[in-house]
């Protein structure tokens, strides 16, 4: 059972806090997270343990990561009913999660103001988890899953993209925290993948164009490109017309020009 403290008076609003009790909604992350029974899974930002005590009726074991020590003793008398729970306090974006053995799923519930960095930071052991289940801010969302042509399309997409396949599976109202965020929120599921899902063949090369294109999205994909030398050479080979804008490049797009620039 998990006890509910006053809220208002725990939530530190540096961490991001807003912590989620509707059983409806953390089964449907579950659900959406494809656990199983022999699953290992890494739920980040557990806060009170809600989330933590579903995944761990049907995961093999959960590792619990959680920053804020305060929250630290509550968690543990709130999951106590579950022996396969592990709790580490320890900071999401500086943790050794090659220290953990095997491969191993995330679920979790970002704080808002480490998404990005954090997202980017489990992309770095993509060897080693085939798949997260995360709720993150609607607007997030939306760039992750992004196409090309959409407004939403860019940097964050395509880093993306590259190697995962992710999936908004469904969007949770703000009013289904407590506290209350400013913002909606949504469930991304991500397929995995160790390498590339497209022809890439440098990958610091591929982004450094991607960033640099988008660094300067309004522009047309020649002028926005300008400091590579031969760009126009390399777009007419590219088969990619010099006056679009980068939000209208495909990802097979850029990796067609990066590899013609090697």
């Amino acid at each position: 059972m998990i006890k509910r403290y006053p809220i208002k008076r725990r939530m530190r609003k540096k961490f991001g806090q807003h912590f989620l009790f509707d059983k409806n909604i953390l089964k449907k992350i579950l659900a959406c997270s494809n656990v199983t029974a022999d699953d290992m899974v890494v739920e980040i930002g557990p806060g009170l343990g809600s989330l933590t005590n579903i995944i761990a009726q049907r995961a093999k074991k959960v590792i619990a990561i959680e920053f804020d020590k305060k929250l630290i003793d509550r968690l543990k008398d709130n999951v106590a009913s579950s022996p396969n729970v592990e709790i580490i306090r320890a900071d999401a974006l500086k943790f050794p999660y090659e220290s953990i053995t095997g491969h191993f799923k995330v679920v979790a519930n970002i704080p808002y103001y480490i998404t990005t960095p954090l997202l980017f930071k489990l992309l770095e052991y993509k060897e080693t988890i085939p798949t997260m289940t995360l709720l993150m801010q609607k607007e997030v969302a939306k760039r992750v899953v992004a196409s090309p042509g959409s407004s939403d399309y860019g940097v964050l997409s395509i880093s993306a993209q590259v190697y995962t396949k992710p999936v908004l599976k469904f969007q949770v109202s703000r009013k289904a925290f407590s506290p209350p965020p400013d913002v909606d929120s949504a469930v991304v599921h991500f397929e995995v993948s160790p390498v590339p899902r497209f022809d890439i063949q440098d990958v610091l090369l591929f982004t450094d164009i991607v960033r640099t294109a988008f660094s300067q999205r309004r522009k047309t994909i020649i002028n926005s490109l300008r400091k590579f030398e031969g760009i126009g050479d390399a777009l007419e080979a590219a088969g990619i017309h010099a006056k679009l804008r980068p939000e209208n490049l495909s990802i097979e797009d850029f990796a067609r020009l990066s590899n013609i620039m090697i």
